[in-house]
């Protein structure tokens, strides 16, 4: 069996609180705090939670835009923290990024083919009417034409902005593509334009794409297997068809439950939970998820539970599954 093209292990991002004159560290906020997971070559993967649980933070690890605090981060085999300043450049070079707010991603005073070849300026690629070429490529890839390469970001919509950003993605070439949010600040039918795109792009280009999102109708068209993160950590993984069929963390319960159905007549079965997302200040001991769980047992409050199979690539990190409990619900 091969080697997953990015592999992802017990990363942690610790961001320091510092308070005083001599801005003395008094605790720390664990937005990732060891997650393990990997990315397969031709894979989507999804990564869902609530805003807050370290989803976006994790990604900008992996980039390597957030420094981690510990773990690793492999891609093809290769270290990211033990690379030199040009190895690391090889490497971005071949993981890009779409960021969520098509508006503030781009530079306001450079027009789009400015904005396009800054990557390339950067590693040194693409030049005179090879650049020319590349630029009206790319546009006409994301469904733009070579004119509008001469305007400014200002005249275009949100979409086309976000078509910009994805163009901008493709520039040199990637081979993994990290999506923050890619379509969450877009109306709901240029949503879907983008989505097709990306699925088109990652067929033509052979790309990996990991999506970041907090919509689950978003994350099961496009995604072959799915991440529940909560408070930092991982606590279902699954195919999409696994998870949505029968999710089995009474958190990814909750969420699924929570997700709007097209059809009116429809009924859902709600499930609503109590109190708030903990501080990822002081998070609670053991399982982090027990303060909210409907389901919580004496186990849940002291140890942080594993993960269990639940089926093929199904894994989830709940006590409930533990060989004692399934017992005694069999008895």
């Amino acid at each position: 069996m091969n080697a997953p093209l990015l592999k992802v292990q017990d990363l942690q991002v610790h961001f320091p609180i510092k308070r005083g004159l001599l801005s003395k560290t008094v605790g720390y906020v664990y937005a990732v705090d060891g997650v393990d997971f990997h990315l397969e070559e031709g894979e989507t993967l999804g990564i869902v939670g609530e805003s807050g649980c370290g989803k976006t933070t994790a990604g900008m690890a992996v980039m390597g835009l957030t420094p981690p605090t510990g773990g690793s981060v492999f891609y093809n085999g290769h270290d990211m923290r033990q690379l030199d300043a040009d190895g690391l450049r090889r490497v971005r070079r071949e993981m890009q990024l779409i960021f969520q707010d098509p508006y503030s991603s781009l530079n306001p005073r450079m027009t789009v083919n400015q904005i396009l070849s800054d990557p390339m300026d950067v590693h040194g690629l693409f030049t005179g009417r090879q650049r020319n070429d590349r630029l009206a490529f790319l546009l006409e890839t994301v469904g733009l034409s070579p004119e509008q390469g001469r305007r400014y970001p200002h005249e275009f919509s949100g979409g086309q902005r976000q078509r910009i950003g994805i163009a901008r993605a493709l520039a040199l070439d990637p081979v993994v593509i990290i999506g923050d949010e890619p379509v969450s600040a877009l109306d709901v039918s240029i949503q879907a334009q983008i989505i097709n795109l990306l699925q088109r792009l990652k067929k033509e280009f052979n790309l990996s794409l990991m999506i970041i999102s907090h919509d689950l109708a978003v994350v099961e068209y496009l995604c072959d297997r799915i991440l529940v993160m909560y408070l930092g950590k991982i606590i279902e993984r699954a195919p999409y068809a696994a998870l949505y069929r029968n999710p089995k963390h009474p958190y990814t319960q909750a969420l699924l439950s929570a997700a709007p159905v097209s059809d009116p007549l429809r009924s859902k079965n709600r499930i609503i939970l109590q109190g708030d997302v903990p501080s990822p200040i002081d998070p609670p001991s053991g399982c982090r998820f027990h303060t909210r769980c409907p389901h919580k047992m004496a186990v849940c409050e002291i140890e942080a539970p594993p993960f269990y199979r639940m089926g093929e690539g199904h894994d989830a990190a709940c006590h409930l599954y533990a060989p004692t409990q399934e017992k005694a619900r069999e008895a």
